[in-house]
């Protein structure tokens, strides 16, 4: 303990008191010490913050951090929080690009589970089977998507609403974009007696996740690209069904092997196939089948406005 903490120290407790006060720093284990305060009748929040202050501790012992690298890992995620707006969402991108988000969808029971991102909306348009979500008739090469959603047994599931969205040709999200209508490449669709949907759109692009902000910094810091590859995002919900969350990888694109936030499963990629393979700007058709299983539907809290 240097001289001027304990000119401090002593400011704080007292002469009289302080070197009972530097005993009890020295000789107290603060993790058991904090864990002990550990109440409630939450037992699940019990065990979750067990767990994080074990091995938040122990990650600080690890590094043996110190005072100012705290400060400034502070100062970080305080830049993190004030980076959110009703357009943008830091906090789940920083969950992304660490791959944490990556990892807890790794724990659902469906194989083709996938992140939710940090771009979906509430209240795209309802749209009619076969309507297109290029909305400000953005360009590029068109696609064709036709899903079908069915129980585990291979029936056909009426009624699931669809939620779709997607980066244009030039990588932007339209809440991105001022050259793109309000909702443009965005839509809600309902499965018929069939339970299929069908719409047209265009090709989607690969992007850079956002990189203005502070976890953009740390990408850069990290030597690390800020790239994903081309996708579509599909999220199926339905009372009595397990939600599920999707997104279909283009089958060649560069970044499969190294998407910035970790997304990319074997069973996300692939189907697109061209409508005619000797001109390929003809455009490309995308089929696919949902298995959605029995449990509960959660619509999750949308990352922005």
């Amino acid at each position: 303990m240097n001289d001027r903490f304990s000119e401090n120290l002593q400011s704080i407790v007292g002469c009289r008191h302080f070197e009972a006060s530097r005993t009890m720093i020295l000789e107290t284990d603060i993790t058991k010490a904090v864990l002990a305060t550990f109440g409630g009748d939450d037992g699940r929040l019990r065990e979750v913050m067990t767990s994080l202050v074990r091995h938040l501790h122990d990650f600080a012992r690890d590094v043996r951090l110190t005072p100012e690298e705290m400060h400034v890992g502070i100062e970080f995620l305080n830049a993190v929080v004030a980076t959110n707006s009703a357009t943008h969402n830091e906090t789940v991108l920083l969950s992304d690009v660490l791959g944490l988000s990556s990892l807890v969808c790794s724990e659902s029971q469906y194989d083709d589970e996938a992140l939710l991102g940090p771009f979906w909306r509430m209240g795209a348009p309802l749209l009619a089977n076969g309507a297109t979500i290029d909305q400000t008739g953005t360009g590029g090469v068109p696609l064709y998507v036709e899903g079908e959603a069915v129980d585990p047994d291979g029936g056909p599931i009426e009624g699931v609403e669809v939620h779709v969205w997607q980066a244009s040709p030039v990588g932007l999200y339209e809440n991105q974009d001022p050259d793109q209508a309000e909702m443009n490449l965005r839509g809600r669709f309902m499965t018929d007696v069939q339970g299929r949907f069908a719409f047209h759109s265009i090709m989607p692009a690969g992007y850079p996740v956002p990189t203005h902000g502070p976890v953009g910094g740390l990408l850069r810091a990290l030597g690390r690209h800020p790239m994903r590859p081309a996708h579509l995002h599909i999220m199926l919900y339905k009372p009595g069904r397990t939600t599920l969350i999707t997104q279909m990888f283009v089958d060649d694109d560069e970044y499969l092997a190294s998407d910035a936030v970790f997304g990319v499963k074997p069973a996300l990629v692939g189907g697109y196939r061209p409508i005619d393979p000797d001109h390929p700007d003809a455009g490309f058709r995308l089929h696919r089948r949902f298995v959605l299983v029995p449990g509960e539907a959660i619509l999750p809290t949308p990352p922005i406005e």
